[in-house]
């Protein structure tokens, strides 16, 4: 997952791009990037790390001009290195740099065309370059003398004919302007905003509405899935379907998790949607439990705060603060690897005692992925004195992979992939365990105002709503995504650059190499 920003303004836009990153950062924490342009020159800096540690304010002076665009990456794959941080860059047409949020499910297929077919030169594995060569190649194929509106749909149009996954996207072409689109499937989110100066009018693409609160900008809507906008350096605005209809299907798991709380993403309230899924969860918890003893509902902060805050109310038992997390360390489930992930659970939360002393206590988490987290703090719970530690999950088990751009993407790293809701609960350590139902978690997404078909839960379901994802292509995806396989690719790495850091525990190959790697 990762947060994608692009603005077209009448004034500089180096500082806007930088705040609506740092309000996106909770989507990406490995690599942060901004390309500017500056009359027509390109002005970039991009590396590994936070967006507050990327850039300094040597590189903003650097970063001129009245439009640009910018990224936070977490990887899904690939290397952990400033190599495959975003925007990516070709100089051909025009200068092009783009940016991406998703995943491509036939980048293979697309990688061996470009090189093989269209003689295109790609230095990483990630699925963003193919991405930014396939609108590349595309732009250059359409027969104008300059770039037109038409010119850039009808390359977007080729882009989702080529094109398959969940994926959105920001690109700047040098000396014209901005580009924003949505894979046919409207999986992956971006909408537009627009700000009113003296100068003129401003617009932002995001991928959340909440980048655009932070700069001053009004939410105008959500981006359609398949739809191309083309907003100018003059501040001209063009917009057009670019694909046949397919159902509209946004993934769920944004409002489940990755989503902050005060963004509104397909016209859905992302709080509400999280006060929704505690009030089913809370009716199934008195279904099973009807004589439940819990004293306390306590969150596992953050995204879970929203839908524990209404389970408590539901049951009529307090609700409390029971951890204090330090919010110096990254979120836990997008590290990229098991080991980190272990290590930081302890270092990035500690139990206030007093709030579980004696006490039956109900845990809330938005979810459960590979459980060792969950783990954890049921035994952080105990070891404060908790008398007894119940667990709800607000969504339904995570049983199969993710293949449209989050990092759950290997079923033998998944907790409930082979287990039942009672073994998960063992495994964790719970008294009991309750998830949310699939059809209580869609209804409590769905809302009246939102002009959509579905959601995307193919990580609840097994449905992938591409309709080309096989087991071949899952089973490759075990082996080059696992966090075994991520340990050996960054200690290759490692190797390779001369990386004095200890490397990362799992490694036992030596002949391990870059694999495709997903924005």
């Amino acid at each position: 997952m990762c947060g994608i920003v692009g603005i077209v303004s009448q004034q500089p836009v180096n500082q806007a791009i930088y705040d609506a990153l740092t309000v996106l950062q909770h989507r990406g924490q490995d690599a942060a990037g901004i390309a500017t342009d500056a009359n027509g020159t390109l002005c970039t800096r991009k590396s590994n790390g936070l967006v507050r540690d990327v850039f300094h304010q040597r590189h903003m002076l650097r970063l001129r001009g009245n439009m640009g665009i910018g990224h936070v990456r977490y990887p899904t794959a690939g290397w952990s290195s400033s190599s495959e941080a975003q925007p990516f860059y070709v100089n051909s047409p025009y200068g092009i740099c783009l940016a991406h949020n998703g995943n491509l499910t036939n980048a293979d297929e697309l990688k061996r065309v470009l090189i093989n077919e269209d003689r295109r030169h790609l230095n990483t594995g990630s699925d963003t370059e193919a991405l930014l060569n396939v609108f590349a190649d595309e732009l250059q194929n359409q027969d104008s003398n300059h770039l037109t509106p038409e010119a850039v749909f009808a390359a977007i149009r080729k882009v989702h004919e080529r094109c398959h996954g969940g994926y959105a996207v920001v690109a700047l072409i040098l000396g014209h302007g901005i580009v924003a689109f949505r894979d046919p499937h409207g999986i992956r989110p971006v909408c537009i905003g627009k700000r009113e100066t003296d100068a003129g009018t401003d617009y932002m693409a995001a991928s959340e509405s909440v980048a655009l609160d932070g700069a001053g900008f009004e939410l105008d809507r959500d981006i359609l899935p398949g739809e191309g906008v083309y907003i100018r350096q003059d501040g001209q605005v063009f917009s057009e379907r670019c694909s046949e209809k397919a159902a509209y299907t946004p993934c769920i798991f944004e409002h489940v998790y990755f989503a902050r709380p005060d963004s509104i993403i397909d016209s859905i309230s992302v709080y509400k949607a999280r006060l929704r899924m505690g009030t089913s969860l809370a009716d199934k918890i008195l279904r099973e439990h009807p004589h439940h003893d819990i004293d306390v509902v306590i969150p596992i902060p953050d995204s879970s705060r929203t839908s524990a805050l209404e389970v408590a109310h539901q049951l009529r038992v307090k609700y409390r603060e029971g951890f204090v997390k330090n919010r110096y360390i990254g979120r836990t489930f997008i590290m990229p690897g098991q080991e980190m992930r272990k290590k930081s659970v302890r270092s990035k939360l500690n139990a206030i005692d007093l709030e579980f002393a004696g006490k039956a206590v109900l845990l809330v988490d938005d979810s459960i992925v590979r459980g060792t987290t969950s783990k954890q703090i049921i035994e952080m719970a105990r070891e404060a004195g908790a008398r007894r530690v119940y667990f709800a999950s607000a969504s339904p088990p995570v049983r199969y992979p993710n293949v449209y751009g989050i990092d759950m993407p290997a079923a033998s790293e998944l907790v409930a992939a082979n287990r039942t809701d009672e073994e998960v609960g063992r495994f964790i350590g719970a008294d009991w365990l309750v998830y949310q139902d699939l059809a209580d978690l869609i209804a409590s997404v769905s809302h009246d105002n939102a002009d959509i078909d579905g959601f995307d839960a193919s990580c609840f379901s097994g449905e992938y709503v591409t309709g080309d994802v096989t087991a071949t292509y899952l089973a490759r995806l075990e082996r080059e995504r696992s966090d075994l396989a991520k340990a050996q690719r960054e200690n290759l790495r490692r190797r390779l650059e001369g990386d004095p850091d200890e490397l990362m525990e799992g490694d036992d190959s030596r002949d391990v190499g870059p694999q495709a790697g997903a924005a």
